[in-house]
């Protein structure tokens, strides 16, 4: 009969093992044999192998040949009588002994047992058997299943090079003393299930070509597997290991379990090789864990581990998925230099002491969503080729981020101390994130230099098109004490971001721009002088049913976000880089601003609204001294052409003198006076009018009189362009300052 799951033969389909089923002897010969010896009648006598009269015993001992069955279960072996016996069964041929079936259930071994070298070719039973000294199975080979379950081995149990070739059942074995299973060859399955092992236990080189199982096993001392190969499943689950557990450099070449499994002290596993799944779920390590240069080509899953010591996994190659979510690591967690091909996955895991992943490689995502930094991180320098993801993170102490990847989410994260992240190629969604502490976002313009001096290389990111780093969304923060240093905001949204005003910029940090070139709006070209935009007006202005191409349209829903939403945005901007002393770059927010409030139609009287549309004709908001200067040169030319055809008079008139002499001489009184002007006619637009007309003209620019004699049309005229063009004229030069102002 065969176990369902472990597929490992019962004892129970020999004969039965309880006592009471088989004819017992029932010689007592000491006080502690009182009830009778349990041992099994020998073949044609009423007294086990043990009480059987000397001339009986050698008349049996001397009936056995090389390779037959025997059945000596309960049986109380002394060292001499274990040797006679072997000695009965050794083969002439190879000088060991070679057994049949061989059946020693219950049967106590008080001096040495030694089975070296010896061949059981059928059955070999040992379950609940004691030996209370040494018990010697090196090289011996078991050509049939072995059973040892629930065994005590009170001294030293050496199986060192034995061979299994069947079942070998070892569950709920006691190991008092050392266990030695050193270069052994478990060809079928291996059960030690429940064992213990109080002394130490050595499977080092040890090979387990079938199922392989320790669960809920117990290595009280040393346990060491070093270099042995498991090929079918390895299972440890519930396990526990007080003292050192060395797997060193075993290969594991199927699944690995190791589920709930408790490592009191150090657990071993460098240049482990992990061929199948490797499970380690909710396994606690109280010492040391080091997996340093082990390689797990299946998965591993470290899923609610707690690694209460350091746990090592530098240069480790996961090649499957890397499981460690909600696991703990209350010591140092060092992953230097290992590699992800799969997910990494650490949701919710809880790092308490210090994490470093220096020159760690992602081939694909690295998930740490909601995971728990309670002291110092460092992250990097560290490439992945897809996205890390920090999304609900928590910071409590400082970090340091240092990565050179294509997306990094850093949504709802928190960040309770400095922190600095220096980037590569990176996208970053930074919405609604939490820091109270300063926090830097800064672009890398170079490879990041490792700690031997040499730059990291950058696999998986050739195909990315430049290392610019990339602002996706700060909306929800609160920008008081972030910092920017050559980012990309050109896609950036910055919507519902609180004190943006007190956001600081840095080094050459890009937003997006107007498009370029000219397109028609039904009738009449439109061209947009160029500056700076927030994304979200380019989604906004994408989105009006007579959009004009070359506004970026939104690749994912922002919520509604109109002219009233942004005009804020724009202004808090403005106030951003004045306080920068960056006046210039100021100028395009202040120009964004007074955009939104023009279109804002909701929250715009229709007075304010006309006034903005002019003060946006005329001049571009002060901004745009081109449009200024051009209406202006219109205005002047207006005038001039007003002037010349109704202002200037058609002769300049001649002053007159009139006065009449009082009779007999005396004093002459004279009014001197000037004939009205009068209208122009014939030829108005001479070569002489245009003269006068420009002199007209370029005085009242500067609010001037000219002394010219106008009509009464040509006086309202210049009066007129007293008003208006010097308006005209100090917005251009308004618009020059703010251009150039420092």
């Amino acid at each position: 009969m065969r176990d369902r799951l472990t597929g490992m033969s019962h004892p129970n389909s020999g004969p039965s093992l309880t006592p009471p089923d088989w004819p017992h002897c029932g010689h007592g010969t000491t006080p502690e044999d009182l009830v009778g010896c349990r041992g099994i009648h020998v073949p044609g006598h009423t007294a086990c192998l043990a009480h059987l009269a000397d001339p009986d015993r050698d008349t049996y001992l001397a009936s056995l040949a090389p390779g037959t069955d025997i059945d000596h279960r309960g049986i109380p072996f002394t060292e001499p009588l274990l040797d006679a016996l072997l000695n009965a069964l050794r083969d002439p041929a190879t000088r060991h002994p070679r057994l049949g079936n061989a059946r020693f259930e219950s049967a106590t071994f008080t001096g040495d047992a030694r089975f070296m070298w010896a061949t059981f070719t059928g059955y070999a039973g040992f379950g609940s058997a004691t030996f209370t000294d040494g018990a010697g199975f090196e090289s011996a080979t078991f050509m049939g299943d072995a059973w040892f379950g629930s065994a005590t081995f009170m001294g030293g149990a050496w199986f060192g090079s034995a061979t299994f070739m069947g079942d070998a059942w070892f569950g709920s074995a006691t190991f008092t003393g050392y266990a030695g299973f050193g270069s052994a060859t478990f060809t079928d399955g291996a059960g030690f299930g429940s064992a213990t092992f109080m002394g130490d236990a050595w499977f080092g080189s040890a090979t387990f070509t079938g199922y392989a199982g320790f669960e809920s096993a117990t290595f009280t001392s040393y346990a060491g597997f070093e270099s042995a190969t498991f090929t079918d499943d390895a299972r440890f689950g519930s396990a526990t290991f007080t003292d050192d557990a060395r797997f060193e450099s075993a290969t594991f070449t199927s699944y690995a379990g190791f589920e709930s499994a408790t490592f009191t002290d150090d657990a071993w596993f460098e240049s482990a090789t992990f061929t199948g799944g490797a499970w380690f779920t909710w396994a606690t390590f109280t010492g040391d864990a080091r997996f340093e240069s082990a390689t797990f080509t299946g998965g591993a899953w470290f899923t609610c581990a707690t690694f209460t010591g350091d746990a090592r996994f530098m240069w480790a190659t996961f090649t499957g998925d890397a499981r460690f979510e909600s696991a703990t690591f209350t010591g140092y967690a060092g992953f230097e230099s290992a590699t992800f091909t799969g997910a990494a996955r650490f949701e919710s895991a809880t790092f308490t002491g210090d994490a470093k992943f220096e020159s760690a490689t992602f081939t694909g995502d690295a998930k740490f969503e909601s995971a728990t930094f309670e002291r110092t991180a460092s992250l990097g320098p560290l490439v992945c080729a897809g996205r890390v993801q920090l999304s609900g993170a928590v910071f409590g102490g400082p970090v340091t981020l240092l990565l050179a990847a294509r997306r990094l989410e850093c949504r709802r994260t928190r960040w309770s101390a400095t922190a600095e992240l220096r980037l590569r190629y990176a996208t970053v969604d930074f919405a609604h994130a939490v820091f109270e502490y300063p926090l830097t976002i800064a672009a890398e313009a170079s490879p990041f230099v490792l700690t031997d001096g040499g730059p990291m290389a950058e696999q998986g990111l050739g195909g990315a098109p430049d290392a610019r780093v990339r602002m996706a969304s700060l909306r929800g923060v609160d920008a008081a004490h972030l910092v920017l240093a050559d980012v990309d905001l050109s896609r950036c949204l910055f919507t519902g971001t609180v004190h943006l005003d007190q956001l600081r910029l840095e080094g050459a940090c890009t937003f997006a721009k107007v498009p370029s070139r000219t397109a028609w709006r039904r009738w009449r070209p439109v061209r947009f002088t160029e500056r700076r935009t927030l994304a979200e007006e380019h989604h906004w202005r994408a989105s009006q049913p007579a959009a004009i191409p070359g506004w970026n349209v939104t690749v994912f829903s922002t919520g509604r976000v109109g002219p009233a939403q942004m005009a804020p945005v724009y202004r808090a901007l403005r106030k951003a880089f004045e306080d920068g002393k960056n006046e210039p770059g100021a100028a395009d927010f202040y120009y964004g601003e007074m955009e939104m409030r023009r279109h804002d139609r909701a929250n715009t009287t229709r007075a304010e609204h006309r006034l903005l549309n002019g003060y946006w004709l005329l001049s571009g908001y002060g901004l745009r001294a081109s449009r200024a200067l051009g209406w202006l040169a219109a205005a002047m030319l207006v005038t001039i052409v007003l002037l010349m055809g109704f202002g200037l008079p058609k002769d300049d008139p001649k002053q007159e003198a009139t006065g009449t002499v009082p009779p007999g001489g005396g004093k002459v009184t004279f009014e001197i006076d000037k004939n009205e002007p009068q209208n122009p006619s014939g030829d108005r637009f001479s070569g002489q009018r245009f003269e006068k007309a420009l002199n007209v003209t370029l005085n009242s620019v500067v609010f001037r009189s000219s002394g010219q004699d106008l009509t009464t049309a040509g006086t309202y005229i210049e009066m007129a362009s007293r008003v208006t063009e010097p308006i005209l004229l100090g917005l251009a030069v308004l618009a020059v300052r703010n251009r150039v102002k420092r």
